[in-house]
């Protein structure tokens, strides 16, 4: 026997979905819009269902899935190009929205993708067997970089980021390395960003960029800086 699962999702309406979808590249293999509305797209090895309600509330949904990728630096290229070519720039904050491609504590790069719908398409690669959180680390900033990370996106608590964030950035008994301060303002700006704050987001880049973002250690940071800005 051969099975396969398509996630059932939904959207206010599949209208903004289907164009999102389209610009990423995925072809649409399924349209309808009476008796109720309906749509499934494709790219590749990932299937896609969505029903449309006009009384559901994409800003409160919790829906989603996982797609699990060997390539996760090309999807998330391919996805942003086509964004980008369509919108004109990434869309970084609100519904739709397109997170940061980084290094996860529990073993997998990935980003994360909200759709028009407000469904979160969580698109990993694993970088080690092991999918366990690793341990807090110890440093202090890299501690508060773990774990703003964590609240940012896994958890999506950007209050509880907020604090996690500021707390390490307001210290006056230590100083991070250029690498930690950099990681630090561009995880802030994008909750900025994403708190519908683009002054304080602006601030925090400049002083990124003030900081220096070149080197192999900040190339998921430089591009989101770009990113960031380009919707600021």
């Amino acid at each position: 026997m051969t099975e396969k699962t398509i996630p059932r999702l939904m959207a206010q309406s599949i209208e903004p979905v289907s164009e999102f979808y389209t610009a990423m590249g995925f072809e649409i293999t399924f349209r309808q819009t009476a008796p109720y509305q309906f749509l499934s797209v494709k790219r590749g090895g990932i299937e896609l269902n969505f029903y449309g309600d006009k009384e559901f509330d994409p800003t409160s949904s919790t829906h989603g899935c996982l797609v699990d990728t060997d390539d996760v630096d090309h999807l998330y290229g391919a996805f942003t190009e086509g964004l980008l070519e369509v919108y004109g720039s990434v869309p970084t904050q609100g519904v739709p929205r397109v997170g940061a491609l980084t290094d996860r504590s529990y073993g997998v790069r990935e980003f994360l993708v909200t759709d028009p719908g407000g469904n979160t398409i969580q698109i990993a690669q694993p970088i080690s067997t092991d999918q366990r959180h690793r341990p807090l680390p110890k440093a202090t900033f890299d501690r508060a970089i773990h774990m703003g990370s964590l609240f940012a996106d896994s958890k999506q608590d950007l209050d509880l980021a907020v604090k996690v964030l500021d707390r390490a950035l307001l210290r006056t008994d230590e100083e991070p390395t250029v690498v930690q301060l950099v990681k630090l303002l561009v995880l802030r700006a994008d909750v900025a960003v994403r708190q519908a704050d683009p002054v304080l987001a602006r601030e925090l880049l400049a002083r990124a960029r003030g900081a220096g973002i070149d080197g192999l250690e900040l190339a998921d940071e430089r591009r989101r800086v770009a990113e960031l800005e380009a919707g600021l």
